[in-house]
């Protein structure tokens, strides 16, 4: 039997989690809550070096992503390895998801909004779509991949889903205290930002962050669309 966790964070890509919810993470852990990772592709499309391999580009970026979860505490990351840009709205990529929720039942889910318009990478809308579908209604339903019932894998129901990059937020959570550990994280992903300068890279994010918590009572902020699961 797995522990569950409190929240579980599903990412399109390593790297994508840092940018959208490690604030909150690292605020999350400080707590007590238990954090899983489910990082859904591999990553292996995103650079614009002419002689890295895909294989080894996939290689660096799980270790960057095991790097980054250990700076904020991150208890467990679990890599689904699907191609990066190949990520499809199939039932099994649902079903792996469906079992991960039953497995580690978490409360809170968080992911990437799949209803942003316009310029949003595929797999981020595919990874939000089919994290929504997983978690509502076929994690709940115990006729829904019955085979799941064979492994011991009740249904499972979670309380509210949290998606980064919205363009409807009506939830913003303080990360002003936690905001050095997002960038910690963020900078363990070497194949990604290196080429942008450290304090160029800071100062975009703070300022991004403060955006994020103007109108609120606290300095900087990450922010989501919130819906409670009501079933």
């Amino acid at each position: 039997m797995v522990e569950p966790v409190q929240v579980m964070v599903v990412t399109p890509h390593p790297d994508d989690a840092e940018f959208g919810v490690a604030g909150t993470v690292a605020r999350w852990v400080k707590e007590g809550q238990q954090v899983v990772y489910v990082v859904c592709t591999n990553g292996d499309k995103g650079t614009s070096d002419v002689n890295m391999k895909p294989e080894q580009l996939g290689k660096i970026r799980e270790k960057e992503q095991l790097a980054a979860a250990r700076v904020l505490g991150v208890r467990e990351v679990i890599f689904l390895r699907h191609p990066d840009q190949g990520l499809e709205d199939t039932p099994e990529f649902r079903k792996q998801l469906v079992r991960l929720l039953r497995m580690y039942r978490p409360d809170t889910v968080v992911t990437a909004d799949p209803y942003r318009r316009y310029l949003w990478h595929r797999d981020h809308r595919i990874t939000g779509q089919v994290t929504l579908d997983a978690v509502f209604p076929y994690a709940r339903d115990h006729l829904s991949y019955p085979e799941l019932l064979m492994d011991g894998l009740q249904p499972h129901r979670v309380s509210e889903i949290l998606f980064w990059a919205s363009e409807d937020v009506n939830y913003c959570s303080d990360i002003t205290d936690t905001f050095d550990l997002k960038m910690a994280a963020l900078r363990c992903h070497k194949s990604q930002v290196e080429q942008i300068p450290a304090s160029l890279l800071e100062q975009w994010l703070r300022q991004r962050c403060e955006a994020m918590a103007e109108g609120q009572d606290f300095e900087l902020a990450e922010s989501f669309h919130r819906a409670e699961v009501m079933y």
